[in-house]
C-alpha cells in the first residue's frame, strides 16, 4: 500500500514556512490504518519490548496500538503539566521553536526494553529528548521507530546511538 496517498501536505502550519505532514486521511481509512499499524510491527522483526512510549499528541496514535499487538505496556510522554504524577522531563528544540516533554518516574524500570515511536522524526529534537528521559529511567531502548521520516531535516544525525525505523520517507 502507498501510504504516502494517505497523507497531505498543509502549508504553513502550525507556523509559516512550516509543510506539515497531516496523517488524519490516513487515521479516517480503516484499512490504511491497519495496514500502517501491521507496517509498524513489521519494522519490529520480534524484538522483546516490555513498554512502547509514545509522544503527545500523534504519538499516541499509533503507540497504544503497537503496546497492545506486543503485549507490553503504553508510556505517554507529554507536554509538561499535563501528567498527574511525579515527573522529570527533557527540553528540547523543534524545527519551528522549543518545548518540554514530561515523563512519570515511575513508568519504565531500570532494564526494561523500550520501543520510542513517534509519528514524524524531523529534526529529532522531541525523539532525542524522549530517548534521555527514557534512559534516565534505566530503561533500555532497543529502537526508535516512525510513521514517517523527513530525511531532508537530518533528525537521524541526533539519534546515531539507537536503531531507527521508518515506513515512509520524503
Amino acid at each position: 500500500m502507498d501510504f504516502k496517498n494517505y497523507i497531505r501536505d498543509i502549508q504553513d502550519f502550525p507556523e509559516k514556512g512550516i509543510l506539515f505532514k497531516d496523517i488524519t486521511p490516513l487515521l479516517q481509512d480503516p484499512i490504511a490504518l491497519k495496514k500502517a499499524s501491521e507496517a509498524l510491527l513489521e519494522l519490529l522483526n520480534g524484538l522483546d519490548i516490555q513498554k512502547v512510549v509514545g509522544m503527545e499528541s500523534r504519538g499516541f496514535f499509533f503507540a497504544p496500538i503497537l503496546a497492545t499487538e506486543l503485549q507490553a505496556g503504553f508510556v505517554p510522554v507529554r507536554k509538561a503539566g499535563k501528567l498527574p504524577a511525579e515527573t522529570i522531563n527533557r527540553h528540547y528544540g523543534l524545527e519551528y521553536g522549543s518545548d518540554t516533554l514530561e515523563i512519570h518516574t515511575d513508568s519504565i524500570q531500570a532494564g526494561e526494553q523500550v520501543l520510542i515511536h513517534d509519528d514524524v522524526l524531523a529534526t529529532g529534537g522531541t525523539a532525542k529528548a524522549v530517548c534521555e528521559l527514557v534512559e534516565s529511567l534505566g530503561g533500555v531502548i532497543v529502537q526508535c521507530n516512525f510513521l514517517i521520516e523527513l530525511d531532508f531535516l537530518k533528525g537521524r544525525d541526533k539519534l546515531t546511538n539507537y536503531s531507527i525505523k521508518s515506513v515512509i520517507h520524503y
